[in-house]
């Protein structure tokens, strides 16, 4: 008689998840930002945790952990993030990292199964010093003068200052061991209402968007606000306000089904109600997993700039700040999830792309990768409000175990 394979324990996954919710409790959410101290007490408990699955690690000269495993055979990467948005929700990044290490615990002591899981732990992901800094570390992707120019985004500390401060300077940055991985596994809340509102229990992901940001500059003509007739004016933030209401208007038609924007930050210079601004910005985000319509959009922000240029009144300058290229999540990953989720959660699953960045897009480049969503309660995420059902929670860690074991027996 054949042998039933270990399920995820959904006790010690919950009661996992609530001992790192108690680590720098906000309200019903935490608040632990990069290399805050319960985000570094957040890294301890998982590196002391580490040997459960069979695995050893320590935290390494950027805020990552790998935790690696003797054990012969294929390798799988499974894992996501500890720190969080300020004054945020529970399960964004624990809810993956705990995933990993449950996995890690059954699958790696499992007679039947040749290789392991090897859990990870990616620092800042939230972007407070920079965007995705560990995983981009992990592969390549960041320079000693990034991290020497890196400052946290709320109250400019150095991220070498903090890394000092956090014991960690001098320590050497792991790199990915090209050839090692068969791949990189990654579990999240779904940030959305899709699966809720569908009565879903896993999203099997697609692919993850690129996100493209822009400074939308307006040079219009200070000036008194009392004195000056309406119609000479030339005011940046009306012109702004203008454009913003235009956005709205025009990109529907040239959009994709899932393309988002999001106008951020909005100032005035000066900023005083008897004068008025002659200039005015605006920090603008444009997210698609699909880039010839990042670039049709990107193509209309600049004519409908053109069109206000021609105006007379004020100017306006479009600056790309940031893109980020989608990844598409492996085909094979993908099927390894839904099977099972047909075995473990009814076939309630649902292929879907994700509309939030997530560190499998930077795993990607260098691996196959794949990711599945749980659900949000009322798609609620990067709130303290957040939150997931203790029986979705428990489904998902059963389907990503089962999913680990798919994987590595293929």
């Amino acid at each position: 008689m054949s042998r039933q394979p270990s399920r995820a324990d959904g006790a010690r996954v919950l009661a996992d998840l609530n001992a790192l919710r108690a680590i720098g409790a906000y309200k019903t959410g935490v608040h632990k930002p990069t290399f805050s101290e319960p985000h570094l007490q957040s890294l301890q408990w998982l590196v002391q945790r580490l040997p459960d699955g069979g695995l050893a690690g320590e935290i390494d000269g950027i805020g990552n952990i790998l935790g690696t495993s003797t054990r012969p055979g294929p390798k799988l990467l499974a894992g996501s993030h500890l720190e969080s948005q300020n004054h945020a929700g529970w399960l964004d990044g624990p809810l993956g990292v705990v995933y990993a290490l449950e996995a890690a615990r059954i699958i790696n002591r499992d007679p039947d199964i040749d290789g392991a899981v090897e859990v990870a732990s990616w620092c800042d992901e939230e972007g407070h010093f920079g965007h995705f800094l560990g995983s981009r570390s992990y592969v390549g992707g960041v320079t000693d003068a990034e991290i020497d120019t890196a400052r946290d985004r709320s109250n400019d500390r150095s991220m070498r200052e903090a890394l000092r401060d956090a014991g960690l300077a001098g320590r050497a940055r792991a790199l990915c061991e090209r050839g090692r991985h068969i791949g990189y596994l990654e579990a999240h809340i779904e940030q959305g209402e899709t699966l809720e509102s569908s009565g879903l229990k896993i999203g099997v992901v697609t692919s993850i968007v690129g996100i493209w940001q822009y400074r939308i500059t307006f040079t219009g003509e200070q000036n008194h606000a009392g004195t000056t007739r309406m119609a000479i004016r030339k005011d940046a933030g009306l012109a702004l306000a203008r454009f913003c209401v235009a956005i709205d208007e025009r990109f529907p038609a040239s959009c994709g089904p899932r393309t988002v924007w999001t106008t951020g930050r909005i100032t005035l210079d000066p900023g005083a109600p008897s004068i008025i601004p002659g200039g005015a910005e605006m920090l603008f985000q444009i997210r698609d997993d699909d880039p010839a319509v990042i670039a049709r959009l990107e193509d209309l922000l600049h004519a409908m700039a053109a069109e206000v240029d021609r105006q007379g009144r004020c100017s306006v300058a479009v600056e790309r700040l940031r893109t980020g290229a989608p990844a598409l999540m492996d085909n094979a990953f993908q099927q390894a999830i839904e099977q099972a989720s047909a075995a473990l959660a009814g076939g309630k699953s649902q292929r879907m792309p994700s509309g939030a960045g997530h560190d499998a897009q930077i795993l990607a480049t260098v691996m196959p990768a794949g990711m599945l969503f749980v659900p949000s309660i009322g798609g609620i995420s990067h709130h303290w409000t957040e939150n997931t059902a203790d029986a979705d929670i428990v489904t998902g860690a059963e389907v990503f175990v089962e999913t680990c074991r798919r994987l590595l027996m293929r």
